[in-house]
């Protein structure tokens, strides 16, 4: 590895040595994008402290900033626009001594992709998804009262999917696990990673939730949703001249 690539990387992680701004980096992640205010409630600190470590974290390059008016007004009594702060795209890996396991993943990805055939495509479709229902076996299963797409956005989070509920109720997978090795044969990265997804829905026995591959900017390809239920039947009409009973 690069001294100086190396030496950056121990810097940016070293940010997040301090445990204020560690939990302000992970109350971000979590939510997407937030306020100085939304991020000092959600780490119990003052709105000061926040704002320190916030830009602290943006200097580090682990976070983004923004500015918006949340109010969605513009012009003369508008106010000021709030500084909004998001994830970054920065990935950070560091192995010692140093692995290159991303290497070969592109390589046997992009030789799927070259050599794909129907077989090919079905044994790795059923060996994501044995993989995907050996990750769940690893899991506590959830209450039968647990709504089954709260368990798969928990379940899922686990897996660093940081799964997000949309309008409508689709579960939007803000992170995708794969997006280094994806370029050049989605094809064979996205159908991997949508039977991995339903291995560990299957494997969790979570029924009525569907994934498919939906691929939308910044996120990962795969979306679920929840089955909505039948309108249950309209009970037959009484025959002419039949009596209701009292």
């Amino acid at each position: 590895m690069d001294d100086k690539h190396f030496e950056r990387q121990v810097e940016t992680l070293g940010a997040l040595d301090d445990p204020v701004r560690r939990k302000l980096f992970l109350f971000v992640e979590g939510r997407g994008e937030v306020s100085r205010d939304e991020a000092a409630r959600g780490a119990g600190v003052s709105r000061a402290l926040a704002a320190f470590h916030l830009d602290k974290l943006v200097h580090a390059r682990l976070l983004e900033a923004s500015f918006r008016r949340l109010s969605g007004r513009s012009g003369p009594g508008a106010g000021r626009p709030a500084k909004l702060y998001r994830r970054s795209a920065l990935q950070l890996d560091i192995t010692l001594p140093q692995r290159r396991y991303e290497w070969a993943a592109q390589v046997l990805a992009h030789a799927l992709g070259e050599t794909a055939s129907d077989a090919t495509a079905e044994a790795l479709r059923r060996t994501a998804r044995a993989h995907g229902e050996a990750i769940a076996h690893d899991m506590a299963k959830p209450s039968a009262q647990s709504p089954p797409l709260r368990a798969a956005a928990r379940a899922l989070g686990k897996c660093g999917f940081q799964p997000a509920v949309a309008p409508g109720g689709q579960l939007v997978l803000r992170n995708c696990p794969f997006a280094s090795i994806r370029e050049g044969c989605r094809d064979v990265v996205c159908g991997m990673n949508l039977a991995m997804i339903e291995g560990v829905i299957g494997g969790l026995g979570l029924k009525g939730v569907t994934a498919a591959l939906e691929p939308q900017p910044d996120t990962c390809c795969v979306a679920l949703r929840a089955a909505t239920r039948a309108p249950a039947p309209d009970p037959p009409a009484a025959a002419p001249g039949a009596r209701r009973r009292p």
